[in-house]
């Protein structure tokens, strides 16, 4: 106890000369600035702004290891500067990419696909059935897909299920049954939410693509039905 009081006596003084030092105060405030970084990504809910912090602070725990020295702090942020920032890079580009896919709907599934994992199915395989719960998103690349309730086929270039996806109950409204052999690929639900969680804007802009396809399919049924008296029988 008495040793602590002390230190703590002494320690104005201490700090007094560490400033005297310009190494020595260079150090200590860039301690104190990757100390508060590191404070503030307590606060931070999104993972592109956190990263960047992660970043901040790996570069001033850097400098204060190489000015105090502290050689086994500076190899540790050393060995996490190049990992934040690889992460960072990724982010950013999912973002940009999310960004492009907006004016072309088809972006979409090409960038997904280092997330999606890759299969083929035999001809007459059942993908999912019309009630199943929707755990996966589909992307055909090769070969065709039925979906007998509302009499669709897929060919592929195509994504589908994505709607259930987002349905509050997660339940399959069709079912989807592959006509030839084909060559499929899908993300499940984990890696989606990850994806999301890693970067809210790409959750936002996939629910607007979604709508989209969704408006799209509301026009094409409207202009399916019939006009009141079109098809009425003439009076003969």
């Amino acid at each position: 106890m008495d040793a602590a009081i002390a230190w703590l006596t002494s320690l104005p003084g201490l700090l007094l000369a560490a400033l005297a030092d310009p190494v020595q105060a260079l150090a200590l405030a860039s301690a104190a600035l990757a100390g508060a970084l590191v404070i503030a990504g307590a606060f931070v809910k999104t993972m592109i702004p956190l990263r960047w912090l992660a970043v901040a602070s790996n570069v001033g725990f850097i400098v204060y290891g190489l000015a105090h020295p502290a050689p086994l702090m500076v190899v540790l942020h050393a060995v996490m500067l190049p990992a934040n920032l690889w992460r960072v890079g990724q982010m950013v580009k999912l973002t940009r990419r999310v960004n492009a896919s907006v004016a072309d709907a088809q972006q979409l599934e090409i960038w997904l696909r280092p997330y999606m994992r890759a299969r083929r199915h035999r001809a007459g395989s059942v993908l999912f059935r019309a009630g199943d719960v929707a755990d996966r998103l589909y992307f055909l690349v090769k070969g065709t897909v039925e979906l007998p309730e509302v009499g669709r086929r897929l060919q592929s270039g195509q994504m589908f299920g994505e709607i259930a996806f987002f349905a509050p109950d997660r339940r399959r409204s069709a079912s989807a049954r592959c006509v030839t052999p084909c060559q499929l690929m899908s993300i499940d639900e984990d890696t989606f939410r990850q994806l999301v969680y890693q970067n809210p804007d790409f959750g936002l802009e996939v629910v607007r693509l979604i709508a989209g396809r969704l408006s799209a399919d509301v026009v094409r049924l409207s202009a399916r039905e019939p006009r009141p008296g079109a098809d009425a029988p003439v009076a003969s």
